[in-house]
């Protein structure tokens, strides 16, 4: 097999020459937590097809990368994994929509199935599918894309994304921003009164501040739309229906900033002072017979840079958190974020029960200062969780109550390479939610949150899978786009995918060498992992 990659003219071009077997291209990957192995259906000498791949890896745009692969023989029919391994999926781009990207995915496609991976995810944003008006549905590109997923024999997980990217890839909807010009407080609204216009505030949820429809009324039509044109694939190639609970698709509230100063993360704000949120907490203390404290989110709250002991509320030693306001209000702001998800998922449940897919949502991992009493990242995204509760029991109640299934990102992450001084533990919290997930009966998908520049943040990613004690039930790997298939990175990827220190193989199936990872490069990958992974 001959394996070209022709780049643009600022870069260089090279041509590297692999056995069919070395380059990993085999019809079933198979990811077993229970055994702690990773496997291919070895068992048959099978005809390798004879495949070119020519990937124009282009830095900056995956819709001017071009490959070409042509196949004499190809295996339609993959053999049925067994119930206690993983699938793994891709990530389509973000901007999949665009029909510049057509051939590029097309081929990504085709080098995928090619692999072994099971599927794709394929992100669907509410502002290009009902951008024109309410109710006015263009879903073209995106059935376009799920054909084209069909007939390369892959299946599909779909995010449907109720928010608009950092990046400005997706949208709200035009008709919905311009609502929010004249009534701004559908945005969640922080302490100095500056909004957050990339998702609607859950305060509104069941206010008619859409043209006369509530935000969930327009959520399940969405969902009713989205099922009937895509009846065909649901169940078949579809099999798994994401669903966006905020920012960034995550069950949270937009607390943290983007760009932070410091190397150390942030602690983030409350975000609780639209109007419609302190109506409610208005109401939610009279009921409570506290009407003082109602009035306003917390005096002492932190601002988004601040360190857990600048301020009065979130510091370890006598701070608001740990006082009887404290539990009010964190109580209270948590349990306003957790009916949100409810609403949302139960909407989802209803509309897909039916259709023999499984319905998810993303729970994100809020590491930073994990290590301290407060756990004030958690606390300001809406988790009521401290060194003395447990906030994630009633997160998975929540998704138990709905039969969906629990997404959970950072798996690729490590305490080893936390910033110094960030009170940083990945590990700890993913073990905590995982935990609360099987004490509720919740299946759980893993994802990484950053794409691998080195075999050890591959290595991370794989523990990560087996270590699992009752095994993930997909994980996703973020995301397919003009790095994914660069020089840099589609190696490593293929060598993940072939993971030769995890199975047993047939002699000519191991490098020429034998090593697994030349040991003089150990030192500097690691130095990339630990820049990659500070948050």
């Amino acid at each position: 097999m001959e394996v070209s990659v022709v780049r643009c003219s600022q870069t260089s071009v090279g041509k590297v020459e692999f056995s069919p077997r070395k380059l990993g291209f085999c019809n079933s990957m198979q990811i077993c937590p229970k055994s702690k192995r990773i496997g291919f259906d070895l068992t048959r000498r099978w005809k390798m097809p004879s495949v070119r791949v020519a990937l124009k890896a282009i830095r900056s745009d995956i819709s001017r990368s071009e490959a070409v692969v042509d196949e004499k023989a190809m295996r339609k029919n993959s053999p049925e994994k067994p119930d206690d391994c993983v699938r793994l999926f891709v990530g389509l781009p973000l901007d999949c929509y665009s029909q510049q990207n057509a051939r590029a995915i097309a081929v990504g496609l085709k080098a995928l199935k090619l692999l072994g991976v099971e599927g794709v995810e394929l992100p669907m944003w509410w502002g290009i599918v009902e951008k024109e008006g309410p109710c006015k549905y263009d879903w073209s590109s995106y059935l376009s894309l799920a054909k084209m997923v069909q007939d390369v024999g892959l299946k599909l997980h779909v995010s449907l994304g109720f928010h608009a990217t950092e990046d400005r890839t997706a949208a709200l909807p035009q008709w919905v921003s311009r609502i929010g010009e004249t009534q701004p407080d559908i945005f969640f609204t922080d302490h100095s009164g500056r909004r957050y216009k990339k998702c609607l505030s859950l305060a509104v949820d069941d206010l008619p501040v859409l043209e006369g429809r509530t935000p969930m009324q327009v959520y399940e039509q969405f969902f009713e739309s989205f099922r009937s044109s895509f009846a065909d694939f649901m169940g078949s190639t579809i099999t798994d229906v994401s669903v966006g609970l905020g920012p960034g698709g995550e069950l949270r509230y937009p607390s943290f900033p983007l760009k932070n100063k410091s190397q150390i993360p942030a602690v983030g704000e409350f975000q609780c002072y639209d109007k419609h949120m302190l109506a409610q907490l208005k109401q939610h203390a009279e009921a409570a017979g506290k009407g003082n404290w109602g009035l306003s989110g917390p005096h002492d709250a932190p601002r988004y840079d601040d360190s857990p002991d600048s301020n009065g509320f979130m510091r370890e030693i006598d701070g608001s958190w740990e006082t009887q306001y404290g539990d009010f209000f964190l109580s209270w702001y948590s349990n306003q974020l957790i009916s949100h998800g409810d609403r949302l998922l139960s909407l989802a449940s209803r509309a897909f029960g039916d259709s023999l897919v499984t319905v998810s949502a993303r729970v994100p991992l809020m590491h930073s200062w994990y290590k301290t009493r407060s756990h004030p990242s958690e606390l300001t995204a809406g988790f009521y969780n401290t060194a003395t509760r447990d906030g994630y029991g009633p997160v998975a109640e929540m998704f138990a109550k709905n039969s969906c299934k629990m997404i959970i990102p950072g798996m690729d992450l490590s305490d080893e390479y936390q910033p110094k001084g960030s009170q940083s533990s990945p590990e700890s919290l993913l073990s905590q939610i995982m935990n609360a997930c099987k004490g509720h009966g919740v299946h759980v998908s893993g994802e990484n949150s950053l794409a691998s520049s080195t075999s050890s943040g591959f290595g991370k990613i794989k523990d990560g899978i087996s270590s699992s004690e009752d095994g993930l039930a997909s994980f996703t790997y973020q995301r397919m786009g003009a790095y994914f298939f660069s020089p840099e990175h589609w190696p490593l990827f293929a060598e993940f995918v072939r993971s030769l220190d995890r199975i047993e193989l047939h002699l000519d199936d191991l490098p020429d060498n034998g090593a697994r990872v030349p040991s003089s490069t150990a030192a500097s990958e690691q130095i990339n992992d630990r820049h990659m992974q500070a948050v």
